[in-house]
């Protein structure tokens, strides 16, 4: 299978079935290293703290630029 031609959301779910030839390679790395270096309470305190920064900022709108893409 080519990893041009895999949608890795949907084909990946139970784990990666392109093994080396993964395009993401970087981040599985990243993600591991992570967890590694943090531990579970560390990465609880990060969530928390996300979601207390998120909670302050204003609501973000998205609006259509137009009446036609209501219709859409």
């Amino acid at each position: 299978m080519e990893p041009t031609q895999i949608n890795c959301a949907e084909a990946c779910k139970n784990g990666c079935v392109l093994g080396d030839q993964c395009p993401n390679t970087e981040y599985r790395d990243q993600a591991a290293n992570f967890i590694a270096s943090n531990s579970l309470d560390r990465m609880l305190e990060i969530a928390e703290e996300r979601i207390k920064r998120r909670m302050s900022e204003p609501p973000q709108w998205i609006l259509p630029d137009d009446e036609t893409s209501l219709n859409a």
